[in-house]
């Protein structure tokens, strides 16, 4: 009897995925632990590996098919001693359905679009790209129907993708629809929403709708910690230390002094955890997502910054596993490198507490008597009322100004 191949669910939040690309074809052998496709889900694109050996006898959903069902049959393998007459007895839905829907989707994007962007390939012909050439491709808005491969048998790569980038805004059509007025409203573009972006908006929405978010603001004096990131700095020889993972290790200390923060809601119970574990928030081309730098308290701001800087570019080139981004205790979302001075954050449930960090900037202060200028830094705890009360929350930031104001135990 062959061996079903089903959708696998690769996240707690995953109904369905897309699948991106087989890396075997039909007749090919199959070992365990051989990758065998690769899946896109809400948070990144993993790879899947082979469980069973044998022979991919069928291949029911192709590469490039899009909101496939979790649990879906999307291939069979044969056993040992067994041949393609097996699967007479798999009544499995012909490959032609998943064409039309991926037809009826071209076609819908492409519709609207002036004639020229179009002619060049039929509408209802599957691109034939690399996965590095697709993932380049969306991220620059290039339209693949359009582009030229130059790989083996017309495939798709990374240069072909580069060098349409180059070109100019005429070929930049893959994830938006241009449309005409409609009624009173001006002209607009719309925007495909990737998986990641759908789960975070259905999350966030959650969260703004459910959580009683309060919100309490401090500001920290950031000199010394400009100066110690720097002395660190000069002494490695490298920019390898950020702000950030200075006030990643100050948030995991301060959870540390005041553990009522580092906390959950759970109905009937308050989770209290042992662990700071600080998710980070990483803007990526597909959405917000939160590697996680575990036991941060326990880590030296060299390691946070080295293991930060490996998660921070996986996630944004979608590969974070699974446990590098689901969990964390606290969040902590930084936007001071951009120049805000101020905002407040959403909370990510089921955690209590997300911590909103602005840019440091110079402005007049008194110290000692006197008017100085001192370096600035508005920093904003959203909290579950739920989970955390106003003195408790207020406790956590005194014990995190305390830290930044006098970063010496930061690096002990």
């Amino acid at each position: 009897m062959p061996v079903q191949i089903l959708m696998p669910a690769l996240s707690p939040t995953m109904t369905e995925g897309n699948l991106v690309k087989w890396h075997k074809k039909e007749g090919d052998t199959i070992k365990a632990g051989e990758v065998l496709a690769e899946i896109e889900t809400d948070k990144a694109t993993m790879e899947v590996e082979a469980v069973d050996e044998g022979t991919l006898g069928k291949i029911v959903v192709p590469e490039g098919t899009e909101n496939v069902q979790v649990n879906q049959l999307i291939g069979l393998i044969l056993e040992e001693g067994e041949d393609k007459s097996a699967l007479k007895d798999f009544k499995v839905a012909a490959p032609v359905a998943a064409a039309k829907v991926e037809e009826k989707k071209i076609e819908a994007v492409a519709a609207p679009v002036a004639a020229p962007v179009i002619s060049m390939q039929a509408a209802s012909a599957r691109v034939i790209a690399s996965p590095l050439a697709k993932r380049i491709a969306e991220q620059s808005g290039v339209n693949l129907s359009v582009v030229q491969g130059s790989g083996p048998h017309g495939r798709i790569i990374k240069a072909d993708v580069e060098q349409a980038m180059s070109k100019g805004p005429s070929l930049r059509a893959a994830t938006y629809v241009s449309n005409r007025e409609v009624g009173d409203m001006p002209s607009f573009d719309a925007i495909k929403v990737s998986n990641v972006r759908k789960i975070t908006a259905k999350r966030l929405t959650e969260a703004k709708q459910q959580v009683p978010h309060f919100y309490l603001t401090i500001e920290c004096e950031v000199s010394k910690i400009l100066a110690i990131r720097q002395d660190i700095n000069d002494s490695l020889g490298e920019k390898l230390v950020s702000v950030n993972d200075l006030i990643i290790k100050a948030c995991a200390l301060a959870l540390k002094k005041v553990p009522e923060a580092n906390a959950s809601w759970a109905e009937d119970h308050i989770r209290q955890y042992h662990a700071s574990d600080i998710s980070v928030a990483v803007a990526t081309p597909n959405g917000l997502i939160t590697p996680i730098i575990r036991d941060a308290d326990q880590k030296s701001v060299m390691e946070i910054a080295r293991e930060g800087k490996e998660l921070y570019a996986k996630a944004k080139d979608g590969k974070l596993k699974p446990q590098e981004f689901q969990g964390g205790t606290f969040s902590l979302s930084n936007l001071g490198m951009f120049g805000i001075e101020h905002f407040a954050a959403i909370i990510n449930p089921p955690q209590g507490c997300i911590l909103a960090v602005g840019a440091a900037e110079q402005k007049p202060i008194v110290q000692d008597g006197q008017i100085v200028i001192g370096t600035m830094m508005n920093c904003t705890l959203s909290v579950d009322h739920r989970v955390v009360d106003g003195a408790v929350g207020a406790a956590f930031l005194t014990a995190f100004k305390e830290l930044i104001t006098k970063p010496v135990g930061l690096v002990l």
